[in-house]
């Protein structure tokens, strides 16, 4: 993490694709950050610190104690913590309207289809007690499309808006893990070459290797941790 008088930034996580977007953000800019660790497999994400930090009781959230007029504020979504630590620094979210859009538009794709769709095939292909070939082949499927949408995408450019941005930041976590997805990134040579260039970066290497160890660690096959992550009612 890099070294600063600023005071840190508070990041609630656990190293998820929707957790690597904010540690990697966090390195790409600098800024220094202390890491609290909710382990989800536990339910720490249940417990009222957190909620009042995040009430949808999902991480990542970060609380800034140096926020607008210098008080602290909490961000919960990894989207709008994207969006805010963008502006905050005016580093890979553009100021400029039309460029912004293009970034909006990408963060938004990855927030409400790309992130959820693969999150629903590593769910039925890998992590369901009972093997639904109809709700396997249905987001495996869809998982493909979208590959087939960012392949096209990428075409003709390196990142997905322009230049290296929130965008791409949003998106590597998640198709970086294609081969749990059922997917062949020889199908999609433009998002190969997109994922060599953006996880080359020193900065994506740093945030995807924070607690690193607390993933490989963690059993999500063992029942107990499936009750908790799967399981979750209103409380």
């Amino acid at each position: 993490m890099a070294a600063s008088t600023q005071q840190p930034i508070d990041l609630y996580y656990w190293p998820t694709p929707n957790g690597w977007k904010i540690s990697i953000m966090l390195e790409e800019c600098g800024l220094p950050y202390a890491v609290h660790l909710v382990n989800i497999g536990k339910g720490d994400q249940f417990a009222p610190e957190f909620l009042a930090v995040s009430p949808n009781n999902k991480m990542p959230a970060i609380v800034d104690p140096d926020g607008p007029g210098g008080k602290p504020l909490s961000v919960f979504e990894s989207g709008a913590i994207l969006q805010y630590l963008g502006r905050k620094t005016g580093k890979f979210y553009p100021q400029d309207e039309r460029q912004r859009v293009e970034v909006d538009q990408w963060l938004f794709w990855q927030m409400g289809g790309f992130g959820p769709m693969l999150g629903q095939t590593h769910h039925f292909r890998i992590y369901a007690p009972e093997k639904i070939p109809y709700a396997i082949e249905r987001y495996t499927n869809e998982s493909n499309r979208l590959y087939g949408v960012l392949n096209k995408r990428l075409a003709d450019r390196d990142y997905v808006a322009g230049e290296y941005s929130i965008a791409d930041m949003a998106i590597v976590g998640w198709a970086k893990l294609w081969e749990r997805q059922g997917q062949n990134i020889e199908d999609f040579p433009n998002v190969k070459r997109w994922l060599e260039r953006v996880l080359a970066r020193p900065a994506v290497q740093r945030g995807l290797a924070v607690n690193a160890e607390s993933r490989s660690t963690t059993n999500l096959q063992d029942p107990a941790v499936q009750a908790v992550l799967f399981g979750q009612k209103a409380r």
